[in-house]
């Protein structure tokens, strides 16, 4: 796509370059001064036109370690200096123009030649129209459409400069200077705009409206509470967009980094030619308190994992509980030391929990992969079972054994009418009497009614 829009730009250079050597070498032996000041025009549209082509074919050089938001300001700082050398001429034919009406009239008038010169530009300025309006249809570009807009200047330019010079044929011998006056005068203003633009492009002033739309797309994101600050800047096509995203405090980092890919396919989904870097931190607004609780409990220095976090009000104020698993091998000095910890962070980040209960556990972690089945210990753990008169039928007992971890699963059937609270309080005492015979065991047994 790069390589077609600098194509398509050298046609247009070469063409509206040769308007102007037209133009000006007409211009000096018909004596026109509007068709050598419509001739500057063309060769500001030759400097921009190559700026253009410049900046199209710097677009494909990947950014470097000197340049890493890539190299599209050389575009802006062409531009520059272009509309500064545009101005300045564009002063002298204005100059000119004023000196020459305050003249007698000249010996030598433009005529026939000018004018032939005057519709060649013209056939120029139409084929460039066509020419980049059929290419920005096809393959789009923002220097194509730069190069379009002043085809259209330059036609409209050409337009007057007849016009001066028609008026020289009919017996007004100052229209030509007439017409140089107001093109040198459009050329003030248009190199004026194209400084005073290219300046804000390297001073990387961004569209408001663009930071709105970009803010607006982030918060529609599903997951996205609020969005900033946003940091924007365009380096030639690019625009580069650096976003702070707030999520939930309790969203996972996997999660975090999905909404973040959303956001960023979102927003190139309405700007094609954006670098989005999208930043996410938590927002514990609205954030239930166990949640926050239980974050705040996992950044404890020391905690393995955490579960059953429960929060709940009496006469007005709230108490937390929470199990903190630690390292099964830890004292239990430390393991105090680290549920001091949290309960301190809990009151520092939670003023309103009046007390924090933390039941210590032992952490074992249960591996992914075991060996092969140990039936000597299921005959061990049968033999427990057996004693429970509670116990109505013993089915399928698995253990698994992993290194010295062993992971037992039994599946136990209990009288129908028994309290859950009567079945918790058995399942408690077997896992114990289990785990007193039978070291690193961790056990769960699934209660069935019968």
């Amino acid at each position: 796509m790069f390589v077609q829009r600098t194509k398509v730009l050298k046609i247009s250079l070469v063409a509206i370059f040769s308007a102007f050597l037209v133009e000006l070498i007409f211009g000096l032996i018909s004596n026109s001064l509007a068709l050598i000041t419509d001739g500057i025009h063309a060769l500001l549209d030759s400097v921009v036109t190559m700026v253009l082509l410049l900046a199209a074919r710097m677009a494909m050089k990947p950014a470097d370690a000197e340049h890493t938001y890539g190299h599209g300001k050389i575009e802006s700082l062409g531009g520059m200096i272009g509309g500064i050398a545009i101005f300045l001429i564009a002063c002298f034919f204005i100059y000119e123009s004023i000196h020459r009406l305050q003249s007698p009239p000249p010996t030598i008038l433009p005529g026939l030649f000018a004018i032939v010169a005057g519709l060649y530009t013209i056939g120029i300025d139409i084929f460039r129209i066509g020419l980049l309006r059929k290419s920005i249809k096809k393959i789009g570009g923002a220097t194509l459409k730069a190069d379009f807009y002043h085809a259209f200047m330059d036609l409209g330019s050409t337009l007057v400069a007849i016009i001066g010079i028609i008026l020289v044929s009919y017996g007004l011998y100052f229209g030509d200077f007439v017409a140089a006056l107001i093109l040198g005068g459009l050329l003030a203003v248009l190199s004026i705009k194209l400084v005073y633009k290219t300046a804000l492009d390297l001073t990387d002033i961004i569209s408001p409206e663009l930071v709105k739309n970009v803010k607006e797309i982030a918060i529609s994101t599903d997951g996205v509470i609020n969005a900033e600050p946003i940091l924007m800047r365009r380096s030639g096509e690019t625009i580069f967009a650096d976003i702070t995203i707030s999520l939930r405090g309790d969203t996972s980092f996997d999660k975090a980094h999905e909404i973040s890919n959303n956001v960023e396919a979102n927003i190139k989904n309405e700007i094609s030619n954006s670098a989005i870097t999208v930043h996410f931190e938590p927002n514990w607004q609205d954030v239930p308190l166990d949640a926050k609780i239980l974050e705040i409990a996992k950044g404890v220095e020391g905690v393995k994992d955490v579960h059953n976090v429960s929060t709940h009000k009496t006469k007005g104020r709230t108490f937390s509980n929470l199990h903190v698993m630690v390292d099964r091998k830890m004292d239990l000095l430390s393991a105090h030391k680290i549920s001091e910890v949290i309960e301190e962070e809990i009151h520092k980040n939670i003023p309103e929990i009046e007390h924090a209960t933390i039941h210590l556990e032992p952490f074992v972690k249960i591996p992914e992969n075991f060996n092969l089945e140990d039936k000597i210990t299921e005959n061990q753990i049968k033999r427990i079972l057996e004693k429970y008169s509670e116990i109505k039928k013993i089915g399928r007992i698995v253990s698994l054994n992993f290194e010295n971890i062993l992971k037992i699963d039994i599946d136990c059937s209990f009288d129908k009418d028994l309290s859950i609270e009567k079945v918790h309080d058995l399942i408690s005492e077997i896992e114990h009497e289990i785990r007193t015979k039978i070291n690193d065991s961790v056990i769960t047994i699934h209660p069935e009614p019968v």
